[in-house]
């Protein structure tokens, strides 16, 4: 909206003598500057907003007053009891989100798609996190529901993104860090399957992260800051040529929707960390998770999330990798046997003793060094 408004009162002083002290207003035409902005009032309003949300939260009686899933397979060490603590805060993040971007960002398609997605999938899990609270069981909506809602949602985006021939080659070309040049061209069935892949991988793999206090939202931060630096590259015909990246029309837009990402996120954080106050739910992770996802596609670096999101890998590849293998020995053997202590990954650690803080603190380290690796992907090519 500031872009715009700057535009509309440039354009109507031009040649008067309110132009000379206006001029200044040329600012907003600056990505970073907007960039700023856009953090520090997604920031701010989610410290605003944040009392008044958990306050409404309470008195809808929005709270976790169930079993969660880890503590219902086994007793789990739990310094603090969680039950009775508000849930569906993600809608403090994706509000916070919105407004700024509407406010701070240029309404280009790239920004608009990702806003869409971004609602879409909060309300799918604010959907899953209702029926949670209704029932009071840790069960939700379908895993099949929350699929499908995912997968037709990735095939919408690669359905636009096909029918805009300058965005035809996001879909149709195959890029991966470290190499400079697509590793296969005009690929359509292997790059939409990608592309559903890295939105619906991403968006469940926050959700699962999403189990200790600023866990998720700590990671999310993090990653959050290599996709400021990853877009503006990406947008940026000069650098992304000095790097030898693809460069995307547009996509330096999205810089502004990671800014207030960032700033929703740090905002969120505060009165999710240790002891929390407020739980993001499915509303926030699913939300969060799919808009990185979206937004690694938009840059033609889908595969990037899985160096800067490793944490969020890991902990999705736990439980895959716990299912199949209790599967397997039920089904081959009869016997119950696990991979892990507690799936996912967070909770096998918890299990091992650890306290919850120590868990959370190591992950963000190992979030860090994913996140350094994933910058390295701009200059090691």
């Amino acid at each position: 909206m500031l872009y715009y408004l700057h535009q509309y009162v440039l354009e109507s002083v031009a040649g008067s003598s309110w132009e000379g002290p206006l001029s200044g207003l040329r600012v907003f035409r600056y990505i970073t500057v907007r960039s700023i902005g856009a953090a520090f009032t997604a920031l701010v309003l989610s410290w605003l907003l944040a009392p008044y949300v958990i306050t409404w939260l309470k008195a809808l009686k929005f709270r976790q007053n169930y079993v969660d899933k880890a503590e219902a397979t086994g007793d789990m060490i739990r310094v603090t009891d969680k039950k009775g603590t508000p849930t569906m805060g993600g809608v403090l993040i994706v509000l916070a989100l919105d407004l700024s971007v509407l406010l701070w960002a240029q309404w280009s398609s790239f920004v608009l798609l990702t806003l869409l997605s971004l609602v879409v999938l909060s309300a799918l899990g604010f959907y899953d996190d209702y029926l949670k609270v209704i029932k009071q069981d840790n069960e939700g909506a379908k895993s099949n529901v929350k699929l499908w809602v995912q997968v037709i949602l990735s095939l919408a985006v690669v359905g636009y993104l096909w029918m805009v021939p300058d965005t035809r080659s996001l879909i149709a070309d195959v890029m991966v860090p470290f190499i400079k040049y697509p590793i296969l061209e005009n690929v359509v069935l292997a790059g939409t399957g990608i592309t559903v892949l890295a939105i619906v991988g991403s968006s469940n793999a926050v959700n699962l992260t999403d189990g200790l206090d600023g866990l998720a939202i700590g990671c999310t931060i993090i990653v959050t800051i290599v996709f400021i630096l990853m877009t503006y590259v990406a947008g940026n015909i000069k650098f992304a040529t000095y790097l030898q990246i693809p460069y995307v029309r547009g996509a330096g837009e999205l810089t502004v929707f990671c800014a207030a990402m960032l700033g929703a996120s740090v905002g969120f954080l505060w009165y999710n960390c240790h002891p929390a106050q407020v739980f993001m739910g499915d509303t926030g992770s699913l939300a969060l998770g799919g808009a990185l996802g979206i937004m690694a596609v938009l840059i033609h670096q889908p595969f990037i999330l899985v160096i800067a999101g490793g944490v969020f890998v890991a902990e999705a590849v736990s439980v895959i990798l716990q299912v199949g293998w209790y599967k397997y020995h039920m089904k081959c053997f009869g016997v119950d046997r696990r991979l892990f202590l507690r799936a996912p990954l967070h909770h096998h650690f918890e299990k091992m003793g650890w306290q919850e803080s120590k868990v959370v603190t190591r992950f963000y380290i190992l979030s860090g060094l994913c996140a350094g690796l994933a910058l390295l992907t701009l200059k090691i090519r």
